[in-house]
């Protein structure tokens, strides 16, 4: 009898943790392991706000302790080094698999390559983004944003197989590469196991909008609260929710007391179920992309999380989801200018979204944007690196 696959997954992020890359991972390896594959992640311990672990069945996940910021991300030189260099030593010492998994940071990307040459392990990595691309949008100093380049190509055209969310990232990534890798565009979509709405839900009868993800330069959530701090006085009981950390974080929380004291709330990083419980019974989720980045070519997963609740999501910004938003009627979408978000949100506050728009939105989120059919295209892609 052939043995079965064995998979294993380095990613600094898993869930319980949230994030879209988790969530990505986490239907990934459910799905290989639905394809009788043996699957094995090297992840961190997750911040204690995420809730507890619920590993999927049929999946080992080994925990190291990492640094964290002072929002509880891994993100930055100091924290990925605190992944990347134990990740070494755990790759090496792990059971030999059949194929290795890694997401970004390029860095992990790296050790990956490093240690899969010398064990003559394929690997699949799994591009959400590309990191240069998103440096050189934020600003970056261009001799660091050249250097991460480098180093990200390599991680990259020594993998088997490249994963993509997106066209647009698979374009950055053969640009990148030079087409020296194979790439597979598997798409993008929400756990809708996680993000559904609750049966006991009830929609708030205070108006109240609800931002859930990262706060940085490249999504541009700041253009919500300057928004809201427009229409704030027009619509007293309304309130704006912004879950999540980011390098904008202290400075939206500064500008929100400016702007709408005591309406504007900032949660923290919460698990995929309390932002779930709290989007389903928000009037609007909300999703941004800040143009001139570098990044027009993303979808943010976010406006997906909240469709997936039933819940109309109003969208900033430029890219593929301002053309789905408006093409398959999924709420309001416009410019990332705070004059124009502000008529989003008039439009969007007037009155909170009918049962029977939610439910459409809801079912549509199910057949067009459901991580099941992502994960199922990936896990092909990843099985297939493994003979290779």
């Amino acid at each position: 009898m052939a043995r079965p696959t064995r998979v294993l997954i380095a990613s600094r992020l898993f869930p319980p943790e949230p994030g879209a890359a988790a969530f990505r991972l986490g239907a990934l390896a459910r799905a290989l392991a639905g394809r009788g594959a043996e699957v094995e992640v090297l992840s961190t311990r997750p911040p204690s706000q995420s809730g507890p672990a619920r590993d999927p069945e049929r999946v080992r996940v080994r925990r190291w302790p990492v640094l964290r910021d002072a929002g509880g991300n891994v993100r930055g030189y100091v924290q990925f080094a605190s992944f990347d260099g134990p990740l070494l030593l755990r790759l090496l010492l792990a059971r030999r698999p059949s194929v290795v998994v890694v997401e970004p940071p390029p860095t992990t990307g790296t050790v990956v390559r490093l240690v899969c040459a010398l064990r003559r392990v394929p690997y699949a990595y799994y591009a959400g983004d590309v990191s240069s691309t998103a440096a050189e949008g934020i600003g970056v100093a261009p001799a660091l944003v050249r250097v991460l380049r480098v180093v990200e190509s390599w991680a990259m055209r020594g993998a088997a197989e490249v994963l993509v969310v997106s066209e647009g990232v698979r374009d950055e990534v053969e640009r990148l590469t030079r087409g020296r890798v194979p790439v597979t565009v598997v798409g993008t979509g929400v756990d809708t196991e996680v993000f559904r709405p609750p049966e006991d839900v009830a929609t708030e009868a205070r108006p109240t909008l609800v931002y859930a993800g990262t706060m940085s330069e490249i999504q541009g959530a700041g253009v919500f609260v300057e928004a809201f701090g427009q229409v704030a006085a027009e619509v007293p009981g309304a309130r704006l929710v912004m879950y999540g950390q980011g390098s904008e974080a202290a400075h939206l929380r500064r500008r929100a007391d400016e702007l709408a004291p005591g309406r504007v709330e900032f949660p923290g990083v919460a698990g995929g179920e309390e932002v779930a419980r709290a989007l389903a019974s928000a009037w609007a989720g909300l999703a941004s992309l800040h143009p001139d980045r570098g990044y027009d070519y993303a979808f943010p997963t976010k406006m997906f999380a909240s469709t997936a609740c039933g819940t109309p999501v109003v969208y900033a910004g430029p890219g593929p989801g301002r053309a789905m938003v408006d093409e398959h009627d999924l709420g309001w979408a416009g410019d990332w200018d705070a004059g124009a978000v502000a008529d989003l949100l008039r439009a969007a506050l007037v009155a909170p979204p009918a049962r029977a728009d939610r439910e459409r939105l809801r079912a549509w989120t199910e057949e067009h944007a459901s991580q099941r059919a992502v994960a199922g295209a990936a896990a092909d892609a990843v099985l297939r690196a493994a003979t290779t």
